[in-house]
């Protein structure tokens, strides 16, 4: 277990910090072991029901792999096979919320990327710079900035390597909202309470449903969704759902 990155309950909401600031939260691969476990703990434990990912200090949300560290692979082909923290948070089924306290840099932004919400401080600076290093990132960068931005604007920043600022960010559709910085994770734990108080398999399959839609064509993808809105319409939670909307009260979800 590391230090380097903590773990805080609020509700029914999981808090995971970055907690390395003086490093600008860059990770290291004890760091990526430790979120792997988290990610795992997140899915056993069903009290959680919505997870905010954000960085320790005012300076950081994430600003990739410790380059210190790389030096240690010995082959190419151990660094392609290494444990990476992109994937343990592509492990977590609870949707995440991302508060990006400030610098997202290569995996950082690829960890931000791979959050369902982004939201972002108004001091937050984004970018793929791995280009100006003499790689390029691999923990789904291109894709998923491409998804987000479109092609023109992704080209832009991956063949550069130059940041974004917040509001380019928010014209762009990197992020759903900038707000000031004392604001941000008490926004993100808003939004991850209010994901929280919903049905919890139906939220989990519209994670689900949207990650598949992705990579399928439309009627291929409209199909999926009517399959996973027919399970999500046989639990105890919609039916839950339907009696609360009759009785004019608030429903009461227990996961299942």
């Amino acid at each position: 277990m590391t230090d380097d990155v903590r773990f805080d309950l609020d509700g029914q909401v999981a808090v995971i910090t970055l907690n390395r600031p003086a490093k600008l939260n860059a990770v290291t691969q004890a760091m990526s072991d430790r979120l792997v476990e988290l990610a795992q703990r997140c899915n056993e434990d069903d009290e959680v029901r919505a997870v905010v990912l954000t960085g320790a200090g005012d300076r950081a949300f994430c600003a990739g792999s410790d380059i210190g560290e790389l030096a240690k692979y010995r082959t190419p082909w151990e660094f392609r096979n290494r444990a990476d923290y992109c994937d343990s948070l592509k492990l977590l089924r609870k949707p995440i919320v991302a508060a990006i306290n400030g610098y997202a840099l290569g995996g950082g932004l690829e960890t931000a990327l791979i959050c369902d919400v982004r939201l972002a401080s108004a001091t937050a600076k984004l970018a793929a710079p791995e280009v100006k290093l003499g790689w390029i990132g691999g923990g789904g960068m291109s894709a998923l900035l491409e998804r987000s931005i479109g092609s023109s604007n992704a080209a832009l920043m991956l063949m550069t390597g130059d940041p974004i600022d917040a509001q380019r960010a928010l014209a762009w559709g990197l992020v759903s909202e900038v707000l000031a910085p004392d604001d941000l994770v008490p926004r993100a734990l808003e939004v991850a309470a209010t994901i929280a108080s919903r049905a919890p398999i139906a939220v989990e399959t519209a994670k689900a449903n949207l990650a598949a839609a992705a990579s399928m064509p439309l009627e291929q993808a409209v199909r999926y969704e009517r399959d996973l809105q027919t399970v999500c319409f046989a639990t105890q939670d919609a039916a839950e759902g339907r009696a609360a909307f009759a009785e004019k009260r608030a429903p009461t979800f227990i996961r299942a």
